[in-house]
Protein backbone atom coordinates (compact mmCIF):
# COMPACT_ATOMS: atom_id res chain seq x y z
CA UNK A 1 0.00 0.00 0.00
CA UNK A 2 1.08 3.57 -0.75
CA UNK A 3 0.36 4.59 2.66
CA UNK A 4 2.75 2.37 3.95
CA UNK A 5 6.63 3.37 4.79
CA UNK A 6 9.51 1.98 2.70
CA UNK A 7 13.01 1.85 4.45
CA UNK A 8 16.49 1.31 2.72
CA UNK A 9 18.35 -1.36 5.11
CA UNK A 10 21.91 -1.30 4.14
CA UNK A 11 23.83 -4.71 5.35
CA UNK A 12 19.96 -6.58 5.20
CA UNK A 13 21.67 -9.83 4.88
CA UNK A 14 23.47 -9.70 8.01
CA UNK A 15 22.44 -11.05 11.49
CA UNK A 16 20.75 -8.16 12.98
CA UNK A 17 19.93 -6.32 9.44
CA UNK A 18 17.56 -9.63 8.47
CA UNK A 19 16.09 -9.76 12.07
CA UNK A 20 14.99 -5.62 11.62
CA UNK A 21 14.06 -6.94 7.77
CA UNK A 22 11.53 -9.61 9.42
CA UNK A 23 10.86 -7.06 12.35
CA UNK A 24 9.57 -4.16 9.61
CA UNK A 25 8.35 -6.22 7.60
CA UNK A 26 5.47 -7.68 10.26
CA UNK A 27 4.57 -4.16 10.45
CA UNK A 28 3.81 -4.25 6.80
CA UNK A 29 6.62 -1.87 5.62
CA UNK A 30 7.99 -1.71 2.46
CA UNK A 31 12.03 -2.43 1.91
CA UNK A 32 14.80 -1.98 -0.41
CA UNK A 33 17.47 -4.65 1.01
CA UNK A 34 20.67 -3.87 0.05
CA UNK A 35 24.22 -5.69 0.75
CA UNK A 36 27.04 -7.29 -0.93
CA UNK A 37 26.01 -10.54 -1.02
CA UNK A 38 23.01 -11.09 -3.86
CA UNK A 39 22.37 -14.53 -2.80
CA UNK A 40 21.76 -13.87 0.70
CA UNK A 41 19.57 -10.98 -0.57
CA UNK A 42 17.57 -13.17 -2.24
CA UNK A 43 17.20 -15.24 0.05
CA UNK A 44 16.39 -13.11 2.54
CA UNK A 45 13.56 -11.22 0.21
CA UNK A 46 12.39 -14.51 -0.97
CA UNK A 47 11.39 -14.96 2.64
CA UNK A 48 9.71 -11.93 3.14
CA UNK A 49 7.91 -12.12 -0.07
CA UNK A 50 6.55 -15.60 1.02
CA UNK A 51 5.19 -13.79 4.02
CA UNK A 52 3.47 -11.11 1.85
CA UNK A 53 6.22 -8.18 2.50
CA UNK A 54 6.86 -6.02 -0.22
CA UNK A 55 10.86 -5.79 -1.16
CA UNK A 56 13.11 -5.65 -3.82
CA UNK A 57 17.02 -6.23 -3.93
CA UNK A 58 19.83 -4.23 -4.40
CA UNK A 59 23.45 -5.17 -4.72
CA UNK A 60 25.65 -2.27 -3.13
CA UNK A 61 29.11 -2.06 -1.67
CA UNK A 62 28.58 1.05 0.49
CA UNK A 63 32.48 1.87 0.62
CA UNK A 64 31.39 3.58 -3.04
CA UNK A 65 29.56 6.68 -2.45
CA UNK A 66 28.00 6.73 -6.24
CA UNK A 67 26.54 3.10 -5.65
CA UNK A 68 24.67 4.69 -2.04
CA UNK A 69 23.48 7.10 -4.16
CA UNK A 70 22.22 4.96 -6.68
CA UNK A 71 20.91 2.63 -4.04
CA UNK A 72 18.95 5.65 -2.83
CA UNK A 73 17.54 6.09 -6.64
CA UNK A 74 16.22 2.94 -6.32
CA UNK A 75 14.63 3.17 -3.41
CA UNK A 76 13.06 6.30 -4.68
CA UNK A 77 11.84 4.85 -8.00
CA UNK A 78 10.50 1.82 -6.29
CA UNK A 79 8.88 3.41 -3.28
CA UNK A 80 8.14 7.23 -4.23
CA UNK A 81 9.83 8.19 -0.93
CA UNK A 82 11.98 7.03 1.97
CA UNK A 83 10.86 6.82 5.48
CA UNK A 84 13.78 5.97 6.51
CA UNK A 85 17.18 4.37 6.60
CA UNK A 86 19.70 2.18 8.42
CA UNK A 87 23.28 1.47 7.83
CA UNK A 88 24.07 -1.64 9.39
CA UNK A 89 27.45 -2.45 7.58
CA UNK A 90 30.30 -3.33 9.99
CA UNK A 91 33.37 -5.50 10.78
CA UNK A 92 35.52 -6.95 14.21
CA UNK A 93 39.00 -5.88 14.56
CA UNK A 94 40.06 -7.36 17.42
CA UNK A 95 43.88 -6.32 17.77
CA UNK A 96 46.07 -4.00 19.89
CA UNK A 97 46.81 -1.20 18.21
CA UNK A 98 50.20 -2.28 17.43
CA UNK A 99 49.72 -5.28 15.57
CA UNK A 100 47.23 -3.54 13.47
CA UNK A 101 48.43 -2.93 9.72
CA UNK A 102 48.01 0.13 7.93
CA UNK A 103 45.50 -2.07 5.40
CA UNK A 104 43.22 -3.11 8.61
CA UNK A 105 42.84 0.20 9.95
CA UNK A 106 41.82 1.85 6.45
CA UNK A 107 39.16 -1.50 5.91
CA UNK A 108 37.66 -0.86 9.41
CA UNK A 109 37.41 2.72 8.77
CA UNK A 110 35.68 2.15 5.51
CA UNK A 111 33.62 -0.42 6.50
CA UNK A 112 31.99 1.15 9.49
CA UNK A 113 32.68 5.12 8.66
CA UNK A 114 32.63 5.89 5.80
CA UNK A 115 29.65 3.63 4.76
CA UNK A 116 27.97 5.37 7.80
CA UNK A 117 28.77 9.28 6.40
CA UNK A 118 27.81 8.12 2.44
CA UNK A 119 24.36 6.78 4.02
CA UNK A 120 24.32 10.17 5.48
CA UNK A 121 24.91 12.52 2.76
CA UNK A 122 23.02 10.19 -0.02
CA UNK A 123 19.69 10.53 2.63
CA UNK A 124 20.30 14.10 2.80
CA UNK A 125 20.41 14.61 -0.87
CA UNK A 126 17.05 12.03 -1.04
CA UNK A 127 14.92 12.56 1.75
CA UNK A 128 14.10 16.19 1.25
CA UNK A 129 10.48 15.83 3.02
CA UNK A 130 12.37 14.59 6.32
CA UNK A 131 12.58 10.67 7.91
CA UNK A 132 14.84 8.97 9.77
CA UNK A 133 18.55 7.63 9.87
CA UNK A 134 20.03 5.07 12.12
CA UNK A 135 23.42 4.30 12.58
CA UNK A 136 25.25 1.44 14.01
CA UNK A 137 28.24 1.88 16.82
CA UNK A 138 29.36 0.31 19.29
CA UNK A 139 29.72 -0.12 23.21
CA UNK A 140 33.14 0.31 22.52
CA UNK A 141 32.76 3.69 22.46
CA UNK A 142 31.41 4.15 25.76
CA UNK A 143 33.61 1.96 27.83
CA UNK A 144 37.38 0.95 27.34
CA UNK A 145 37.50 -2.92 26.00
CA UNK A 146 41.39 -3.86 25.59
CA UNK A 147 42.50 -4.64 21.64
CA UNK A 148 39.37 -2.36 20.01
CA UNK A 149 41.15 0.75 19.20
CA UNK A 150 40.73 0.24 15.30
CA UNK A 151 36.77 -0.48 15.65
CA UNK A 152 36.79 2.23 18.59
CA UNK A 153 38.00 4.77 16.83
CA UNK A 154 35.84 4.35 13.92
CA UNK A 155 32.30 3.88 15.80
CA UNK A 156 33.50 7.08 17.62
CA UNK A 157 33.40 8.94 14.49
CA UNK A 158 30.15 7.51 13.37
CA UNK A 159 29.00 9.02 16.98
CA UNK A 160 30.48 12.31 15.96
CA UNK A 161 28.52 11.97 12.85
CA UNK A 162 25.45 11.15 14.61
CA UNK A 163 25.22 14.84 16.64
CA UNK A 164 26.77 16.62 13.92
CA UNK A 165 24.10 15.60 11.11
CA UNK A 166 21.50 15.58 13.60
CA UNK A 167 22.00 19.27 14.49
CA UNK A 168 22.60 19.83 10.24
CA UNK A 169 19.39 18.52 9.10
CA UNK A 170 16.78 19.04 12.47
CA UNK A 171 15.16 21.89 10.33
CA UNK A 172 14.19 19.54 7.54
CA UNK A 173 12.83 17.10 10.42
CA UNK A 174 15.69 14.46 9.07
CA UNK A 175 16.36 12.70 12.40
CA UNK A 176 20.01 11.14 12.74
CA UNK A 177 20.68 8.32 15.17
CA UNK A 178 22.61 5.47 16.50
CA UNK A 179 22.52 2.29 18.55
CA UNK A 180 25.62 0.90 20.11
CA UNK A 181 25.53 -2.80 20.93
CA UNK A 182 27.42 -5.09 23.02
CA UNK A 183 28.17 -7.94 21.98
CA UNK A 184 25.53 -9.76 19.79
CA UNK A 185 25.43 -13.27 19.06
CA UNK A 186 25.72 -12.99 14.96
CA UNK A 187 27.54 -14.66 12.05
CA UNK A 188 30.03 -11.40 12.58
CA UNK A 189 30.88 -12.43 15.78
CA UNK A 190 31.01 -16.01 15.44
CA UNK A 191 34.50 -16.15 16.17
CA UNK A 192 33.64 -15.18 20.06
CA UNK A 193 30.33 -16.49 20.17
CA UNK A 194 31.33 -20.14 18.76
CA UNK A 195 34.61 -20.06 21.14
CA UNK A 196 33.27 -21.48 24.57
CA UNK A 197 35.95 -19.94 26.90
CA UNK A 198 35.33 -16.22 24.99
CA UNK A 199 31.66 -16.62 25.28
CA UNK A 200 31.74 -17.38 28.98
CA UNK A 201 34.07 -13.93 29.53
CA UNK A 202 32.28 -11.74 27.44
CA UNK A 203 29.28 -12.71 28.77
CA UNK A 204 29.97 -12.59 32.34
CA UNK A 205 30.91 -8.75 31.21
CA UNK A 206 27.29 -8.29 30.46
CA UNK A 207 25.31 -7.08 34.22
CA UNK A 208 22.15 -8.51 32.71
CA UNK A 209 23.89 -11.93 32.51
CA UNK A 210 23.84 -13.00 28.06
CA UNK A 211 25.15 -11.56 25.59
CA UNK A 212 22.62 -10.19 22.91
CA UNK A 213 19.93 -11.83 20.34
CA UNK A 214 19.96 -9.97 16.60
CA UNK A 215 15.87 -9.28 17.86
CA UNK A 216 17.35 -6.70 20.79
CA UNK A 217 19.12 -4.60 19.00
CA UNK A 218 16.71 -4.70 16.10
CA UNK A 219 13.68 -3.45 18.03
CA UNK A 220 15.43 -0.35 18.86
CA UNK A 221 16.64 0.39 15.30
CA UNK A 222 12.64 -0.05 14.35
CA UNK A 223 11.65 2.07 17.23
CA UNK A 224 14.17 4.60 16.10
CA UNK A 225 12.81 4.26 12.00
CA UNK A 226 9.12 4.45 12.89
CA UNK A 227 7.69 7.59 11.98
CA UNK A 228 5.89 8.12 14.81
CA UNK A 229 9.39 8.35 16.82
CA UNK A 230 9.14 12.06 15.76
CA UNK A 231 11.08 13.69 18.77
CA UNK A 232 14.34 11.81 18.93
CA UNK A 233 17.56 12.37 17.10
CA UNK A 234 20.87 13.31 18.01
CA UNK A 235 21.26 10.41 19.96
CA UNK A 236 23.68 7.07 20.55
CA UNK A 237 21.72 4.16 22.26
CA UNK A 238 23.20 1.71 24.12
CA UNK A 239 21.80 -1.91 23.70
CA UNK A 240 24.68 -3.34 25.67
CA UNK A 241 23.02 -5.18 28.79
CA UNK A 242 24.15 -2.85 30.96
CA UNK A 243 27.89 -3.51 29.79
CA UNK A 244 28.29 0.69 29.30
CA UNK A 245 27.05 1.89 32.64
CA UNK A 246 25.79 -0.53 34.91
CA UNK A 247 28.21 -2.54 37.62
CA UNK A 248 26.11 -5.70 39.15
CA UNK A 249 28.74 -6.82 41.44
Amino acid sequence: MPDTPAYLIVGAAGGIGSELCRTLAATGARLLLAGRTADRLDALAGELQSLGAECVTHPLDATDPAAVDAAFARATEAFGSLAGVANLCGSILLKPAHLTTDREFADTLAVNLLTAFHVVRAAARAMTGGGSVVLMSTVATRIGLANHEAIAAAKAGVNGLVISAAATYAGRGLRVNAVAPGLVRTPLAAKITGNELALKASTALHPLGRVGEPADVAAAIAWLLDPKTTWVTGQVISVDGGLSTVRAK
